[in-house]
């Protein structure tokens, strides 16, 4: 005999748990169901493991997707403020690191835990069930319930549902569990899957470049990136395998194969107007000290090495050297090798399309037993915090709905 339960969600990450907790409050049997051996493993090394949880300044406009309206009734119902009323309400304390992103904190024992730890409270007051190292083995639709099979350790049992929820994620950080499994039911039932790639990820960069940063790994600059449509003023780091920050994270999401970064070194500098006004005010003053007051010493010593400055002051400098460096400093070019991939990326791009899902519960159109919710969408967020915005945002839209 199938045990029966009103909602079976695969996937006990963020989007799984809320949309548990949501639907169990509103009296319905939930069973989350997980193949890993702990709940939330995503949600706990976020941030560094101080989970950013959000972002209080999250709107459409921070999302990818192929049907950008996608996401905005979901956002617009369950806002930034709505999750943070939650956090208050369980005690947790937070800080804003940077503009609008919220992460645990307050004290040395604040960390990602408590996010998780309240997700998993919220479920058990709601009566949701939770079975870990469970692993589907078939689903099928049978009448108007769908019919699991699901192994764990050396038991087998068969689930009815009549709603199935896909909160299993994307293909990042495979080490944590990320499989494409949600994409194979998409398949399974007919939808679309937009082509993945890893996001929010480092680039790599060609032995040329390699050679060439590699001694300066740890170094970090406020930069300007841009490419395309994408442009971001934010930290860069540069590592012993290439350039990671969140410059270089959030630009990723933008790169294809091929593509050239375009880096500022110098944001808000108006740096050919500053070398006309120093050769003729300091034109004594050596170029490369003038570069090491602006930049870290390694990095201007690296760029005095590559553009050849040796000792030249100022007034040593033809126009068409000067051009050669403004280049160099404002428009640095560089195209990468590639990125990091799955293994480091922090969400996938891409997934199931949202032609035929219903932006108002989730569900796929014609098959209202099936739903998909969370980072196995076709949705993908900018770093900061509006990934996991998006996460309880739709989870919520679709509990609300079972």
């Amino acid at each position: 005999m199938a045990q029966n339960f009103d909602l079976v969600i695969i996937g006990a990450g963020a989007a799984g748990l809320m949309c548990a907790a949501t639907a169990g409050y509103q009296g319905r049997s939930v069973l989350v169901i997980d193949h890993a051996n702990k709940a939330g493993k995503k949600i706990l090394m976020s941030g560094g493991g101080r989970c950013n949880f959000t972002n209080l300044n999250s709107t459409p406009v921070n999302f990818f997707s192929q049907n950008p309206s996608f996401c905005i009734s979901a956002l617009k119902r369950y806002t930034p403020q709505d999750f943070l009323e939650l956090v208050d309400r369980h005690g947790i304390q937070h800080v804003e690191k940077a503009a609008g992103q919220l992460f645990c904190g307050g004290s040395d024992s604040s960390s990602a835990k408590e996010i998780l730890n309240m997700l998993l409270t919220e479920c058990e007051w709601a009566g949701a069930e939770i079975r870990l190292q469970a692993k589907v083995d078939s689903l099928e639709k049978q009448g108007d319930s769908i019919l699991l099979k699901i192994s764990s350790g050396a038991s087998n049992e068969t689930i009815s549902t009549g709603k199935l929820v896909v909160a299993c994620g994307g293909l990042s950080i495979p080490t944590m569990g990320a499989t494409g499994f949600g994409y194979e039911i998409a398949r399974q039932f007919g939808l679309e899957v937009v082509e993945t790639s890893a996001a929010l990820v480092p680039f790599v960069l060609t032995s040329q470049w390699k050679d060439r940063l590699t001694p300066l790994a740890g170094v970090s600059a406020d930069v300007e990136v841009s490419l395309g449509k994408g442009h971001y003023r934010e930290p860069m780091l540069i590592t012993h395998r290439g350039l990671s920050g969140p410059a270089m994270l959030q630009i990723s999401s933008w790169w294809k194969p091929g593509d050239a970064l375009t880096t500022n070194l110098l944001p808000g500098i108006d740096v050919a107007n500053m070398f006309i006004a120093l050769r003729d005010e300091q034109p004594k003053t050596q170029i490369s000290s003038w570069l090491s007051e602006k930049l870290s010493k390694r990095l201007a010593q690296a760029i005095v090495e590559w553009e050849g400055l040796g000792d030249s002051t100022f007034a040593e400098f033809s126009n068409d050297r000067f051009h050669s460096l403004q280049k160099a400093l404002s428009a640095w070019q560089i195209k990468p090798a590639g990125t990091e991939g799955w293994r480091t990326a922090e969400v996938t791009m891409g997934g199931v399309s949202t032609a035929n899902i219903s932006q108002q519960n989730f569900e796929v159109k014609g098959l209202p037993q099936l739903a998909f919710i969370g980072e196995v969408l076709d949705v993908t967020g900018e770093l900061g915090g509006h990934n996991f915005q998006w996460a309880w945002a739709s989870a919520v839209a679709c509990g609300l709905a079972c």
